[in-house]
């Protein structure tokens, strides 16, 4: 059964009292800022006049005619769309900025300095406590700096694809886009502890967050393998370079997956599956000799899970310390009942997505609120800001305020 949270504004998580403008797009920035909501910050959207792109990168698209990628990382923000080229929109984002903590963008390195909008020049001596977040590519400087960044494009930069693959297929996108929702989750750390050293310090400062970087360092264990052997990594499959048998295995009716990391968990599935003599083979009796001996090995194994059927097998060996799954599908991972006691499928109304990964005991997220609709709460948001419906609908008038995208 899918959870199930009907919840409002009033919810108080560990980022309770929280101010946070959100100017990104796309992933990296807006999962940052979603996860910031989903712990109770204010986390207020401000699209540019033609909306964020994934708001259109669909089928499927929701109810409201969004895609449902753009509702994956923008629920309970509250949204508004403001032209930031005009002057009158960035002194609209000022007055946002008086009560704000935090800051997100992700624009290509220089756009904000051209909208008067730059962190050193600008922002940090009027806003001294605000924490200034960028999500870049490359960075604003060095051989590559300024350049725009893809998801896919820095995994094949940076060395991803060629360890994802088989020889088979060659070197190979990741199927989910690891570089930039990683990126997220960094730019998420940097600004926690931005927010610590503001706490003892009272000042804010520049947080940075670069596809590049993040990218590389998700090169554990190959760079590492790499740097000690002088060998380049290369493509195994599903196999790991570093442990054996550490791979996808057939049974008779499905894929598992097969995670040994020691000789006791070695010796207790060949004892459990009928191939004890495996384990005192020689060739098999440590990791470094399996490593060795791994074309040897998988075959044996192979013979051995034919007959066995998944779900017998994976409750057999799990139960005894043995790491093993069935290799699902996304509807299968979300069928399963620990998904339902975790809960990491949310519904709220006609809203569905995946849950919170991180769990506090004493204050635990809660997401706010469905994703907001392009412009939704212009009114609310400025009205905060001391803007009456006059003032509000004259930004509209005069095109620095957005209801419907400009495509």
């Amino acid at each position: 059964m899918a959870r199930t949270e009907e919840v409002g504004n009033r919810f108080r998580g560990a980022l309770a009292g929280l101010r946070v403008i959100d100017l990104s797009r796309v992933l990296a920035g807006p999962l940052c800022t979603q996860m910031l909501s989903d712990h109770g910050a204010d986390v207020v959207k401000i699209e540019p006049p033609t909306g964020d792109e994934t708001r259109g990168l669909g089928p499927p698209f929701d109810s409201n005619g969004d895609a449902a990628y753009f509702t994956a990382v923008n629920r309970g923000k509250r949204g508004l769309a403001m032209n930031l080229a005009d002057p009158v929109g960035r002194e609209t984002l000022f007055r946002l900025l008086e009560d704000a903590d935090v800051l997100v963008e992700n624009f290509v390195p220089g756009t904000m300095a051209r909208w008067g909008l730059d962190y050193e020049a600008s922002l940090q001596a009027r806003f001294p406590k605000l924490i200034y977040c960028s999500v870049t590519g490359f960075g604003a400087d060095g051989p590559l700096g300024g350049l725009p960044g893809y998801d896919a494009v820095l995994q094949a930069m940076c060395g991803l694809m060629s360890v994802n693959g088989d020889v088979a297929c060659g070197p190979t996108r990741m199927g989910i886009p690891i570089v930039d929702q990683l990126t997220g989750y960094v730019a998420l750390s940097g600004i926690l502890m931005a927010l610590h050293d503001r706490s003892r310090s009272g000042l804010g400062q520049r947080v940075e967050a670069t596809l590049f970087d993040t990218a590389m360092s998700l090169l554990v264990p190959h760079a590492a393998n790499w740097m000690y052997s002088g060998t380049a990594p290369g493509l195994l499959g599903s196999a790991h370079p570093n442990i054996a048998p550490y791979d996808k295995f057939e049974c008779s009716d499905g894929l598992v997956f097969l995670g040994i990391l020691n000789d006791r968990q070695f010796s207790k599935f060949c004892e459990s599956v009928g191939i004890p003599s495996l384990a005192v083979d020689p060739r098999f009796e440590t990791n470094a000799n399996r490593l060795a001996h791994r074309a040897e090995l998988r075959a044996a194994i192979e013979e051995a899970l034919s007959g066995w059927r998944r779900d017998e097998l994976c409750s057999r060996l799990m139960r005894i310390g043995v790491p093993i799954g069935p290799v699902h599908t996304v509807p299968q991972a979300f069928a399963q009942p620990h998904t339902a006691h975790r809960g990491m499928l949310l519904e709220i109304g006609s809203y569905r997505g995946i849950g919170l990964p991180v769990g506090l005991s004493r204050t635990p997220g809660c997401p706010q609120g469905r994703p907001p609709r392009f412009g939704q709460h212009a009114q609310e948001v400025l009205g905060e800001c001391g803007y009456d419906t006059d003032r509000v609908q004259d930004l509209v008038k005069k095109g620095v305020l957005h209801q419907e995208p400009q495509g």
